[in-house]
């Protein structure tokens, strides 16, 4: 037991010693898992307290560095059949594209980069929320360390580099909390361009499954001041790596398809 102690302060006192860059590194190349499955419930929670409820089904694959995502919304009735597509390429001088499936219009609109910025069906997270961020295009240094409960945390300071990454984000600054233990982003604070803003996102619940670290429940606040103006809370279950999801599974054709 001793040992084993000796080993993680060890690791701690190594990590505590990387630059801000080899952090963000650790982040970016962090195993999240591959051809995964899972259930998805969707919270909205306006200022008045009202609730509305979605499901979801989520489904993910790696091509090579690239990540393809698809969500496939069950109910409430009113958006039933909805569906989104996402290719995450790791090249940082291509943009990622989207597609979202509107059932009562039949088709699939294209997702422009000049409306990533918008709010993803109605929630407090934008299209640019549902992708990763290609670290190149930022500039990050370490405002300070900090705990976050029990756990010791660097605050990343993130700024983007240029006006188009303002634009597709609407974000112009964010601070990234990540746990030095397992380079995990626990909680983020996210500068709007628009009227002074703030989104405030912390992972509630985060949980290994099969080695991999799993935030499965995800909250979303968007505040003016002390004013909380929205929120949403993402919660993931029945999640499963390693699923057989063949490659055409992730095209145009089949989120109109549906599930």
């Amino acid at each position: 037991m001793r040992n084993i102690l000796l080993i993680l302060l060890a690791q701690l006192t190594l990590f505590a010693g990387m630059s801000v860059d080899e952090i963000v590194n650790k982040v970016d190349t962090r195993d999240d898992g591959d051809n995964s499955i899972s259930t998805m419930k969707m919270i909205l929670i306006d200022k008045n307290n009202k609730q509305r409820i979605r499901s979801m089904k989520t489904y993910s694959k790696d091509f090579g560095e690239d990540v393809h995502n698809a969500i496939f919304f069950l109910s409430p009735s009113d958006i039933k059949n909805t569906a989104f597509l996402t290719y995450d390429y790791d090249d940082s001088d291509r943009d990622d594209d989207q597609w979202l499936y509107l059932p009562a219009l039949k088709k699939s609109k294209r997702i422009a980069s000049s409306d990533k910025s918008a709010s993803f069906m109605g929630s407090d997270f934008s299209y640019s929320d549902m992708t990763d961020r290609n670290i190149k295009d930022y500039t990050y240094k370490i405002a300070k360390e900090q705990k976050v409960g029990e756990h010791k945390v660097w605050i990343i300071e993130s700024v983007p580099k240029t006006k188009k990454t303002i634009d597709e984000t609407g974000y112009t600054k964010s601070y990234m909390f990540v746990r030095q233990d397992n380079f995990v982003v626990i909680r983020a604070l996210h500068f709007l361009v628009d009227g002074g803003k703030k989104k405030y996102m912390d992972v509630k619940e985060l949980k290994q499954i099969d080695g991999i670290w799993v935030a499965t429940e995800i909250e979303m606040k968007t505040k003016k001041g002390k004013k909380t103006l929205h929120t949403t809370i993402l919660k993931q279950s029945d999640i499963k790596f390693g699923q057989d999801i063949d490659e055409s599974f992730f095209t145009v054709r089949q989120i109109e398809k549906g599930i």
